[in-house]
């Protein structure tokens, strides 16, 4: 008898059990992560030690240099409490980082893409080690011991790993000879699927362990140390040099040094915040504040409650449009008001109002595309001059091998940062997003085996704007984390890699589950699309107003209703859109699901 799928939008079953779960975007983090939790681990010690792994096999993805949000819950800290917590991982612009420098002295009008001159204080070592100090259980050599394993003895490099190096080879031959002589093993291209070291970043982490351990104490004596060799000791001391001596090409076309210092790097910590939140349809969803994007998601919902999307489907191009054109009104408000709120006052409650969001609502035209940059207008916040720029059409050409590399239109998948998801037996829950520190984005420094990241990027360099450059301002990431609660409890987490569309893809994922009642890998699996009408993140900061690209696997009909509307539609491959990865708790009940787009992530449980 031939099995007949009765749902042809989902690929998997639902991981469901009652000893916990992982969802990665790569098998060998998910079965880390497991094994962590087999051993007795919490969600936390599972989630550093799959986080550090995937440092290690997704190297074009993230790495120690980059930059994380984390939401979690933990069940001793927080019993009783209505909200999850955020660990900023993402750091800060550097004190010599100057629109002034920038401008004047190197004659810039945006920041590169690559190199040297977009990096910011490198943020994820910190942040996970403080959450293992104060959440978790294990101790620092417990959780680094599989990364420090797969560094040194291999792991199967993947097919889009393989993709990115080719990609650039000419440029480590050529100029960036330190990436070359870790990623061009014997001058060539690794081939797929055969195993690929990188010693040197085995060595780094091993060199942190041996001076950590080497003064005694307990779990957590040792994890202080360890934070303090990270950003203080030989790390921050080898970072320092190299931006120092060491000039740079990059995508401007000229050789840049850095002006990262050992200075910056003592000086920062990652912080623990407050989330921000919003009420829909029997959720409370939470999501970082505006030094993300991660309120552009609840800004949709908000707008979407003035519509009976229960009467629609899925596929139904009336759902669809109502969401492209929420989708464009949000990130026209993210473009104009987000910020690092140490440094710019971010209108976020007013943003959520339902005052705001039924006058916004009255824009959207059912029966036609909008072509417009449309942000909203409140007293006294925002910035207009960039988005005065983009609406007269001053958009950035495009251009290849810079910037985030994200799931690409015509389904093109090629990767840019990992997601991971984890619920354990007593209902702990952590989610993250590393990103940043991409083998493409800056050359290896050698002395530690990586690269640093390339985040600043998305600060811009006119005065004025809530995401101008400043010295110790967080740059307004992309990287987005979401939990929801239900009846006061924690729920579900989720998220996945993909720049600008990660509050896409996670839109239409919770509008999924909620409206349809699709379990999460269904949820995951459905048909997607995104829409690169604002303008992007990343270097060269293009828009391309009016522009959804989608799987071929919507209907034609509706495919065709889309572009009779208006909407400059891009047909993709059958599953060419997003990465999601999720979990969710219920009683004993712990569930997971994983993307099967770009065959490598999975989730497991039990």
């Amino acid at each position: 008898m031939s099995f007949v799928n009765p749902n042809p939008f989902t690929t998997r079953p639902e991981i469901d059990g009652t000893f916990g779960v992982a969802a990665t975007t790569h098998w060998i983090a998910t079965a880390v992560a497991m094994g962590i939790l087999e051993r007795g681990g919490n969600a936390f010690d599972a989630g550093i030690a799959a986080a550090f792994t995937l440092q290690v096999v997704e190297p074009h993805l993230c790495g120690p240099g980059g930059d994380v949000p984390v939401i979690l819950f933990d069940q001793r800290q927080h019993k009783g409490a209505d909200a999850p917590v955020i660990v900023c991982g993402q750091g800060p612009a550097p004190a010599g980082a100057t629109i002034a420098h920038y401008r004047g002295a190197l004659g810039l009008d945006i920041i590169p893409g690559t190199g040297l001159l977009a990096a910011c204080i490198p943020g994820t070592f910190d942040a996970f080690l403080l959450i293992l100090e104060r959440h978790g259980t294990m101790s620092l050599r417990d959780v680094l011991e599989a990364a420090i394993g797969y560094a040194r003895n291999g792991h199967p490099i993947v097919e889009r790993a393989v993709a990115t190096i080719d990609t650039v080879k000419d440029l480590f031959k050529t100029h960036w000879p330190t990436s070359a002589e870790v990623y061009l093993p014997g001058g060539k291209v690794p081939t797929q699927g055969t195993l690929f070291r990188n010693v040197r970043h085995a060595e780094t982490y091993e060199r942190i362990l041996k001076e950590a351990e080497a003064g005694g104490g307990n779990r957590e004596a040792v994890i202080q140390r360890a934070r303090k060799v990270w950003s203080q000791g030989f790390v921050a001391e080898a970072i320092d040099a190299f931006c120092r001596k060491t000039e740079v090409m990059d995508v401007s076309g000229r050789r840049h040094k850095g002006v990262l210092t050992a200075q910056d790097m003592a000086t920062w910590q990652p912080t623990i915040e407050a989330p921000v939140h919003l009420d829909y349809k029997g959720l409370r969803v939470f999501k970082p504040g505006p030094w993300t994007q991660g309120p552009v998601l609840l800004q949709q919902l908000a707008l979407l409650k003035g519509y009976d999307l229960d009467k629609l489907s899925a596929t139904d191009p009336d759902f669809i449009h109502l969401v492209i054109e929420c989708a464009k009104l949000a990130y026209a408000d993210r473009e104009k008001f987000y910020g690092d709120p140490l440094f710019a006052k971010v209108p976020m409650e007013t943003l959520l109002s339902e005052t705001y969001n039924a006058e916004r609502r009255r824009l959207i035209d059912p029966a036609r595309a909008d072509m417009d940059q449309r942000p909203g207008t409140i007293a006294g916040f925002g910035g207009d001059v960039i988005m005065k720029g983009i609406s007269e059409g001053r958009t950035a050409v495009s251009a290849s091998g810079a910037g985030e590399p994200t799931v690409g239109r015509m389904g093109e998948s090629r990767g840019d940062t990992v997601h991971i998801d984890i619920i354990d037996k007593a209902g702990n829950m952590f989610s993250a997003t590393p990103s940043g520190g991409w083998l493409q984005s800056s050359p290896v420094i050698p002395a530690l085996g990586f690269p640093l990241g390339s985040r600043a990027q998305m600060f811009w360099l006119e005065e004025g704007q809530p995401g101008s450059l400043m010295p110790g301002k967080r740059p307004r990431s992309t990287l987005s984390v979401g939990m929801a609660f239900r009846d006061g409890r924690p729920y579900m987490s989720w998220g996945t890699p993909g720049g600008d569309q990660q509050d896409q893809w996670s839109t239409q994922f919770l509008l999924r589950h909620v409206h349809w009642g699709m379990n999460l890998q269904e949820s995951i699996d459905a048909p997607a699309w995104h829409i690169e009408h604002f303008p992007a993140s990343f270097w060269p900061r293009a828009a391309r107003p009016g522009v959804v690209a989608l799987e071929d696997r919507l209907p034609k009909a509706t495919i065709d209703e889309l572009k009779r509307r208006g909407h400059k539609v891009e047909v993709g491959g059958a599953w060419s859109e997003g990465r999601l990865t999720a979990a969710s708790q219920d009683g004993v009940r712990r569930k997971a699901a994983a993307n099967p787009r770009g065959m490598q992530g999975y989730a497991a449980g039990r």
